[in-house]
């Protein structure tokens, strides 16, 4: 039986990563039917949209996406199509991984971190608005429903995946409404995991901690803006952008990504490195029940890395982006 999957290759570079990882499934052996469709700024002048209707059908109707980058305008333009389909699938937790591989060049070389991150409240509702024209008014909400439920799901994720401990990252000394519901709605919902050790850290101190001791840490459950702040950085412990993949789970749909841009200045030039969308496509495939050819694949990417011979130029090689993608699959 072949799973029904929208494939949306994204703009910039997206379309070349997107290509790689697509090429690594298949030569899983999973029998994959790739819906493909086209979203990003190129879609405005055709449909009035970066967000076709029909791309959204298409995720709706098959429930599991792998997706390219998309270029977000800075300042003006358009709302970030990522955040439109989080709020429209209810992609509640943003689950990213964060895993030193050996072979990468890094400060540290014991990293295995997984940032639990809520995806549809916080600053990133977009509830914002101009008072006047010389001030601006942003409107940080946050719900005990949505707390609840992505606590809860990094605690089961904790469980589900062996892992110890499960970290709240907040910043109730100043935000004790808000922050303070989501600690609150923490500890709570730990009380129910007494197997998984629960601790809190203030996002400055955290963020401080995780690059002199980020060892200690294991699963951190964030708010959304905290959680993609944090992110970010335990992407750059462990090499970069473009190693770290990344699942948006929710109520009615899964879409897999790399965590990076589109990087626009390099598209075209089949050097970027891919391996963020493949682990990507790893995480979709285990979402789906595959887990045999999900491990194979992170198994072959630590492989080719740690050999060194054929690396994209971030990771001090000279591959492209279809070389690394090749070796891979030799290895697979």
């Amino acid at each position: 039986m072949a799973y029904k999957v929208t494939l949306i290759p994204g703009d910039g570079s997206g379309p070349e990563v997107v290509a790689a990882a697509k090429k690594v499934v298949e030569a899983t052996g999973v029998s994959i039917d790739w819906d493909e469709m086209e979203a990003g700024a190129a879609m405005i002048e055709k449909y009035g949209t970066p967000l076709p209707d029909h791309v959204i059908d298409s995720i709706r109707k098959n429930g599991v996406a792998l997706k390219g980058p998309i270029t977000t305008p800075v300042g003006t333009g358009f709302r970030s199509v990522n955040v439109a389909l989080r709020k429209t699938f209810d992609l509640y937790a943003n689950v990213r991984p964060a895993k030193t591989y050996p072979g990468v060049i890094t400060k540290f070389d014991n990293i295995d971190l997984v940032i639990v991150r809520e995806n549809t409240e916080d600053l990133y509702a977009g509830i914002e608005h101009m008072i006047g024209e010389d001030a601006a008014e942003s409107i940080k909400l946050i719900t005990r429903k949505g707390c609840e439920r992505i606590c809860r799901y990094a605690f089961e994720y904790a469980v589900r995946e062996g892992r110890k401990k499960v970290t709240a990252v907040h910043k109730a000394n100043i935000m004790k409404c808000t922050d303070g519901l989501f600690l609150s709605v923490a500890r709570e919902i730990a009380k129910e995991y007494p197997q998984i050790a629960f601790d809190d850290s203030i996002v400055d101190a955290m963020c401080m901690r995780l690059v002199m001791h980020p060892e200690d840490y294991d699963v951190l459950v964030c708010p959304n803006l905290y959680g993609d702040i944090v992110s970010d950085l335990c992407a750059g412990l462990v090499g970069g952008l473009g190693l770290t993949p990344s699942a948006n789970i929710g109520v009615d749909g899964a879409i897999f990504e790399p965590i990076h841009g589109s990087a626009p200045d390099i598209a075209g030039q089949h050097k970027i490195n891919p391996t963020a969308c493949i682990l990507s496509a790893s995480l979709m495939l285990a979402h789906l029940g595959e887990a045999k050819a999900a491990a194979a694949i992170e198994k072959a990417v630590s492989a080719v890395i740690s050999e060194g011979k054929t690396l994209t130029q971030d990771m001090g090689g000279t591959a492209s982006t279809e070389e690394f993608a090749d070796a891979v699959i030799a290895k697979l």
